[in-house]
């Protein structure tokens, strides 16, 4: 997705509630290792954007403005959704 969409949107990893070795684990044993990753070690981020377990997903327009998915969405739900958000 990470190359589909490049130069249109940035997709971010946030990981978070673990250490530092099992987020990486995680990342490199689902291969979801192509798009960066940030570690969110205090759940500050999850808070900001009404997380509180995964999977979930945080859409952010250029203004600011987000919606929060709790859940799974299948690759194309998540295409659908970005290329929605790229529409508006």
């Amino acid at each position: 997705m990470q190359q589909q969409f490049e130069g249109r949107a940035r997709i971010i990893g946030v990981a978070s509630r673990d250490s530092i070795e099992q987020m990486e684990a995680f990342v490199a044993d689902t291969g979801v290792d192509t798009f960066p990753h940030v570690t969110d070690i205090d759940g500050d981020v999850w808070e900001f954007y009404g997380i509180g377990s995964q999977p979930a997903f945080v859409f952010i327009n250029d203004d600011g403005t987000f919606d929060t998915r709790l859940g799974s969405l299948d690759e194309d739900g998540l295409t659908e959704r970005v290329e929605q958000l790229l529409a508006s």
